[in-house]
């Protein structure tokens, strides 16, 4: 019998039976919020250290750069495999096997000699993470119920959030004071305990679907078409085409360029690696604050102004960073850029879960394929405008783009609200009547 997302069967019965979640249901996404944090400590580890790469092996900023530019060409291009695996073999037992695969790319990390090495091993480390946030909001996109959904996306976005937090700071403090190694140990012992808790939240899901009627598991022998078929169906969409293109944006002006802030402050103001890396990490603080209040400002501002805000204070928070004077006023600005990028971000989110529900596995990881390609973009772009503009305009610039995307997705949303509305017929004229 073919599978298809067979992981999901159990939490998805348990959501339509119910608009209140189960407490293992709740667990569940619990533990994907655990991988997703370890996914964006991956990505964001090497940020801070960057500088000291480059003096350690004597290679140029550009070149160990390619410890972030490499990961996401590699996280993107695995979405390609990711998506229809995980609509065919479940996207939590994909999760759970890639979680604990990435040990295998962070203790060579450990270990390299080179910065070959240390780029080789990035790229396997990437080739695991790249299943775990996308396919985290897939499997909830599945189980959880239209009216929770995106609330409880706010909250596995809380844990990559808080990864990108914890990837920056440990990244910088770690290189300062233990060195680089042991920045890539702690982050194999953080795959491996994740990986063992979803390990063994799966083995439960299993358990409990043998427990289940036979009329209760939908037939898997539906068909579904080929990854290509979907693949094109997804992309050649009009709303889907936006998306992606507005995640390939993002990605560069957002997560790429982010990437050099640690460098600008470390250059800029003489800040030590352990202290820039504390006031980027204050980006990531900044979306853990929206996501507390995220469903309150969903509510009251909806989504076309929360990503025209969203990218107006990146901008603007963009441009503090790059040309204050002192590092304290970069402290507030990275702060509410956080905010503001979490914002527009989590906006995309949604958009991306929605756009091809039939196979949300494949629409999701298109999109995160999408991002983390325009990621690779920006650092390759980013870090070779630094020579020819200096950190301080390159900053300034990826913020500008931002507040750019954000008037633009907002005029796009609401032409999509427009059109999904329909033209409004007038209301029927009633002649009058004599008596």
């Amino acid at each position: 019998m073919a599978r298809t997302g067979l992981d999901e069967t159990l939490t998805a019965l348990t959501a339509a039976a119910s608009a209140s979640l189960s407490a293992a249901t709740r667990r569940s996404i619990l533990f994907l919020s655990f991988a997703t944090f370890a996914s964006m400590v991956a990505q964001r580890i090497c940020d801070a250290m960057l500088p000291e790469l480059s003096r350690v092996f004597a290679v140029s900023l550009v070149q160990a750069a390619q410890v972030v530019s490499v990961f996401a060409v590699a996280y993107g291009v695995a979405q390609l495999f990711y998506g229809p695996l995980g609509d065919r073999l479940g996207k939590f037992r994909i999760v759970t096997f890639a979680t604990l695969g990435c040990c295998v790319g962070t203790t060579l990390a450990t270990l390299a000699t080179s910065i070959d090495v240390l780029v080789f091993a990035r790229l396997l480390t990437a080739l695991g993470a790249a299943a775990l946030i996308p396919l985290a909001m897939a499997w909830v996109g599945d189980a959880v119920p239209p009216e929770e959904l995106q609330e409880m996306l706010t909250r596995t976005g809380l844990g990559s959030t808080l990864g990108m937090v914890g990837g920056q700071l440990a990244g910088g403090l770690l290189t300062d004071t233990l060195g680089w190694r042991w920045a890539f140990a702690f982050l194999t012992l953080l795959f491996a305990v994740v990986g063992l808790l979803l390990l063994m939240d799966w083995r439960r899901q299993q358990a409990a679907r043998v427990n289940l009627p036979a009329m209760a598991v939908p037939n898997a022998q539906a068909t579904r078409p080929g990854f290509v078929r979907q693949a094109l169906l997804i992309i050649t969409g009009p709303w889907s085409r936006v998306v992606l293109l507005m995640a390939l944006v993002e990605g560069a002006a957002g997560f790429g360029v982010l990437a050099m802030w640690a460098s600008h402050l470390h250059r800029s103001q003489g800040l030590s690696l352990s202290v820039a890396g504390a006031i980027v990490a204050l980006f990531g603080m900044g979306g853990v604050l929206y996501m507390v209040v995220g469903r309150h400002m969903i509510r009251r501002f909806g989504q076309q102004k929360l990503v025209l805000l969203g990218g107006a204070l990146v901008g603007v928070c963009a441009l503090v960073l790059a040309y204050a004077p002192h590092w304290l006023p970069a402290m507030l600005a990275t702060l509410l850029a956080g905010f503001g990028f979490a914002m527009f971000h989590n906006t995309m989110q949604a958009n991306a879960t929605q756009m091809a529900p039939g196979a949300r596995g494949t629409a999701v990881t298109l999109f995160a394929s999408f991002l983390f390609l325009g990621q690779s973009v920006g650092v390759v772009v980013a870090a070779s405008l630094i020579g020819w503009l200096g950190t301080g305009a390159v900053v300034a610039l990826g913020g500008l783009v931002m507040a750019l995307e954000g008037v633009f997705f907002a005029w796009v949303l609401g032409r999509r609200a427009a059109q999904l509305a329909g033209p409004v017929e007038p209301p029927e004229r009633v002649e009058p009547h004599g008596d």
